[in-house]
């Protein structure tokens, strides 16, 4: 079972790992209309975003789409959760580095996308 300190630290953790997110620049790839690439997954449409090109290319990979050119925009992190989330219909949340070690989801909850779309504060589009 998790300790209360242990829970406080992970917390505390995440949310540094958000505003260092929110303050990065990100590549968001393009999909075949020219939008921002996302995935549905549990009734969350997520938008997929990279730290960099290596990570975009490990991605590419595990989808056995390596020798496709992959296009994609740099996008801050906070647009992405702050204007784009709420453009999706649904819950929507950004996955940053799907599909290698040290993947991050960030959920469409209260404190990481606005109030209006947060699920849990029961958020409509």
């Amino acid at each position: 079972m998790v300790s209360v300190d242990e829970f406080a630290f992970t917390r505390r953790q995440f949310r540094m790992l958000l505003g260092e997110f929110r303050r990065a620049a990100v590549l968001v790839p393009l999909d075949a209309e020219g939008d921002l690439w996302s995935a549905d997954q549990g009734g969350v449409r997520w938008i997929c975003a990279f730290s960099d090109e290596g990570a975009l290319g490990r991605f590419a990979r595990v989808r056995g789409e390596a020798g496709r050119e992959w296009v994609y925009r740099t996008v801050l992190g906070a647009r992405l959760l702050d204007v784009m989330v709420p453009l999706l219909p649904g819950p929507a949340g950004v996955a940053l580095d799907a599909g290698g070690e040290g993947g991050v989801l960030f959920p469409p909850v209260a404190g990481i996308v606005p109030d209006a779309v947060a699920a849990d504060l029961g958020g409509t589009r």
